[in-house]
């Protein structure tokens, strides 16, 4: 139960303040002026803890229990029925003859509010193979070295700026990633460059291929997300 923020009495404190009256602890007058309530807020709560004990006190809905001025059904239906033809709220309204605003409440009520409800998107479909070695993810990450404290640090971005001009910066590393699609398994390794040979000869010389015998390696942050 969500409680207003304003609320004087939980449903404790509503039981508590029955208790007390029906107990003869105190009287109608002196619970409200207790409590911080009107002496017909105590007269209610007291009477419902005796018509409901303890379930009483919590809060009831305040939905009528009926509503005749409600939009037909047959009418939500029709409007529903034009919506997933891709009509906008104005259109439907047009022809069902109620207002845009009836239409914007039957369409929120039947989630059909926004376009991407009247077609969900479809579900990515994953694949997976089956054998290590049989499909290897290759990627370079640069990054970029320094050699001093940068601006975030001195806040000066002036001399930075400058050094960057006269080609004093510290350079670039080149990250090379490998993960094998089956198992999962990664491999990295700090290059200077991501050209031609850099590559290959990360492939060649690490030996980052996955041997068969490794088998099925399963690791919970791929499994089920390609």
């Amino acid at each position: 139960m969500n409680i207003h923020k304003n609320a004087r009495l939980t449903p404790r404190r509503r039981e508590e303040m029955a208790r007390a009256v029906l107990e003869g602890a105190c009287s109608n007058a002196d619970a409200a002026r207790i409590y911080g309530v009107t002496s017909k807020v105590v007269a209610r709560w007291t009477a419902r803890f005796l018509a409901d004990g303890t379930a009483g006190m919590a809060d009831r809905s305040s939905r009528p229990r009926r509503s005749p001025r409600r939009t037909a059904t047959d009418i939500a239906g029709e409007i529903a029925v034009l919506r997933r033809q891709r009509l906008t709220g104005k259109h439907i309204a047009k022809q069902t003859g109620v207002s845009a605003a009836t239409v914007s409440r039957v369409l929120k009520r039947a989630g059909l509010s926004r376009l991407r409800d009247i077609e969900p998107a479809e579900p990515v479909r994953g694949y997976e193979r089956e054998r290590p070695g049989e499909m290897i993810h290759i990627d370079i990450k640069k990054l970029g070295r320094f050699s001093q404290v940068g601006h975030r640090i001195t806040g000066d971005r002036t001399r930075q700026s400058s050094r960057r001009g006269k080609g004093w910066g510290a350079g670039w590393e080149y990250v090379h990633v490998a993960i094998d699609d089956a198992s999962c398994i990664a491999f990295s390794q700090i290059s200077p460059d991501e050209k031609k040979d850099s590559a290959v000869a990360f492939l060649k010389l690490r030996d980052v291929r996955p041997r068969a015998s490794l088998g099925r390696l399963r690791c919970p942050a791929c499994t089920g997300s390609r």
